[in-house]
C-alpha cells in the first residue's frame, strides 16, 4: 500500500477535495491517502500561517510524524499546498517518492503577472483587505477557480458550511500568501519524480507556470483542455488517470 498526501491550496482545507480521494482510489486501488490541512486552514485554523513554505513544510511533518503516518509519502497537491511538496522534496528527498503538482507557480521561474492574472486582483484584495459576508467570499473563489458552468447549489453551500465551522482568519489568508508569493524554489530539479498537471483555462494562475517548470526541470508533464484552477473538482476523473498512466513508469523502489 502507498501513502498518498493531498495538499490543497490558499484559504482551503481537506473537505474541499470533495469525492476527489473516491475517485482517486478507483484508479490507484492501492493508495492510503491522507488529507492534512495547511496550518491555519480547517482543523488547524487556530494556528497562525507561517509567511515562509519551507516553515509549513516543517509543520506538515510534524502533524504526520504526531499522527503516526510515517514516510515514505506519494504527495498529490494543488497550489500552495504544490510549493509545499516541492520544498518537502528539496529538503527531505529520501521521504518523498513521488510528487504530483496541479496549477502551481514558482517566483524562480515565473513572473508575477503570470503567476497571478492581474484581473484578479480587485477580487482577491476586496475579500482579503475588505471582507464580506461568507457567502460572497466562497462564490467568489469559486468564480476564479473552477470552469464549471453548471454547478450544484449544494457545492457552494458545502463550503459556506466549511467556512463557518472552521474560518480562516484575514491575518492567517494574507501570511498564506505572503508565504506563496515569497517562495523561492530551488533551481534544481528535487530528486524525487515529479508529474506536473495544469489546466489551460486556469482563469487565476497563467497555465505558462506550469509548462515553464515542467520544461526546465524536465519533468512529466499534462494539460487538461478544458478545466480551471482547481482541477480536481473540474474533473476528477482526468487528474486519476494521469496518475495512474505516470506510476507504472517510475523507478521500482525497495520499501
Amino acid at each position: 500500500m502507498s501513502t498518498w498526501i493531498f495538499l490543497r491550496g490558499l484559504t482551503r482545507e481537506s473537505r474541499h477535495w470533495g469525492n476527489f480521494p473516491e475517485v482517486f482510489r478507483r484508479e490507484v486501488a492501492d493508495a492510503r491517502i491522507v488529507t492534512p490541512d495547511l496550518p491555519g486552514n480547517g482543523k488547524e485554523n487556530a494556528r497562525e500561517s507561517p509567511i515562509n513554505v519551507d516553515e509549513m513544510t516543517e509543520v506538515m511533518r510534524a502533524q504526520l510524524l504526531g499522527q503516526g503516518i510515517l514516510p515514505p509519502y506519494h504527495v498529490l497537491a494543488m497550489s500552495l499546498g504544490a510549493m509545499v511538496a516541492i520544498s518537502w522534496a528539496a529538503r527531505h528527498p529520501d521521504e518523498i517518492r513521488a510528487c504530483v503538482l496541479i496549477n502551481t507557480s514558482l517566483r524562480s521561474f515565473s513572473p508575477f503577472y503570470r503567476r497571478l492574472k492581474p484581473g484578479n486582483y480587485p477580487h482577491l484584495l476586496q475579500i482579503a483587505l475588505i471582507g464580506g459576508r461568507d457567502e460572497d467570499w466562497e462564490s467568489t473563489i469559486l468564480d476564479l477557480t473552477t470552469r464549471q458552468t453548471e454547478r450544484p447549489a449544494e457545492l457552494l453551500r458545502n463550503w459556506v458550511a466549511y467556512r463557518g465551522e472552521y474560518p480562516v482568519s484575514r491575518r492567517n489568508a494574507l501570511r498564506q500568501l505572503l508565504a506563496a508569493a515569497r517562495y523561492q524554489a530551488p533551481p534544481v530539479r528535487p530528486e524525487p519524480p515529479i508529474l506536473i498537471l495544469t489546466s489551460r483555462q486556469d482563469t487565476l494562475v497563467d497555465t505558462s507556470c506550469s509548462r515553464q517548470l515542467a520544461l526546465r526541470w524536465n519533468t512529466a508533464f499534462a494539460e487538461h483542455p478544458s478545466a480551471g484552477h482547481d482541477l480536481p473538482l473540474d474533473d476528477g476523473p482526468w487528474v486519476a488517470r494521469q496518475v495512474s498512466q505516470w506510476l507504472p513508469g517510475l523507478p521500482s523502489q525497495s520499501p
